[in-house]
């Protein structure tokens, strides 16, 4: 796992799968962000250490978008 969750990129981890989420709502992408990731998970595509290091970084976009 990565040490630092900054360094995970969501976008690029998303595209993989062919999935863009952008709607205009910093917040409300991380919510649907989160649900993909999680979905992607419970669907076995993902593996489980792939899955923390996301939802790392999905945590903390939220904290810097909670610090603004």
């Amino acid at each position: 796992m990565k040490a630092n969750p900054n360094e995970f990129d969501l976008k690029t981890f998303l595209h993989r799968f062919g999935l863009f989420i952008y709607t205009g709502d910093p917040e409300g992408d991380l919510l649907l962000i989160e649900d993909e990731i999680r979905e992607l998970y419970e669907l076995n595509v993902i593996e489980k250490e792939e899955f923390m290091e996301a939802m790392s970084a999905v945590r903390s976009k939220r904290k810097a978008l909670d610090g603004r």
